[in-house]
């Protein structure tokens, strides 16, 4: 709530409820729901994330190092033509689909299917078509970085690594059959790629 600067009383208005409710929950006196604290996250704005009860095997009396909880995350899975909207305007991306990671992110995070070779490389670090990259936009763009970024004149975006040369910034293509672009004040970084996975 302090982080998305939510007060008591508006979080209580937005779920239609009481401020002394809202209250209860956050001085512990009252556990919500797994269906409130699911609201609560909507109400957010953080509808990507989910509030899920697990249910597993009793540890034995013995603890086992090699048994640990691994905490998952889902985010959306967009496409290319919504992730040029402006972030802050909430792209609808269609029917929800989500995919798991573990990579807990910073901002409101999602995933894009890779098109085209451009990010296809002979050797090395090499990200081709069909795979999923995950993009969290409150991440610096730092040389070195993976991002994906829109010129302001061009419907599309792009997924290129971001590299310094001489004082310059470029976007490069890890396959070099592409050009290197002049990363300039017309360009906006719309994410930096935080993971990359393939599903077969």
């Amino acid at each position: 709530m302090k982080d998305r600067k939510v007060t008591q009383d508006a979080l209580a208005e937005r779920l239609g409820m009481s401020q002394g409710g809202v209250g209860h929950w956050l001085n512990k006196r009252r556990v919500p729901s797994l269906a409130d604290m699911n609201r609560v996250l909507a109400e957010l704005g953080l509808g990507y994330l989910e509030v899920a009860l697990e249910i597993r095997e009793r540890a034995s009396e013995k603890p086992v190092l090699e048994t640990h909880y691994n905490p998952y995350f889902r985010y959306p899975v967009s496409d290319w033509k919504a992730v040029c909207e402006l972030r802050e305007a909430r792209a609808h991306y269609g029917p929800a689909r989500f995919e798991l990671t573990d990579y807990h992110a910073r901002g409101e995070a999602f995933w894009l299917p890779v098109t085209g070779d451009a990010m296809t490389a002979p050797t090395g670090l090499s990200i081709g078509t069909g795979m999923l990259i995950l993009v969290d936009p409150a991440i610096d763009a730092e040389p070195g970085k993976l991002v994906v970024a829109q010129r302001a004149d061009s419907p599309q975006a792009m997924f290129r690594q971001l590299q310094e040369e001489s004082g310059q910034c470029y976007l490069v293509p890890l396959n070099p059959t592409y050009p290197k672009l002049l990363f300039t004040d017309d360009y906006r970084i719309l994410g930096v790629v935080v993971q990359a996975t393939a599903k077969f």
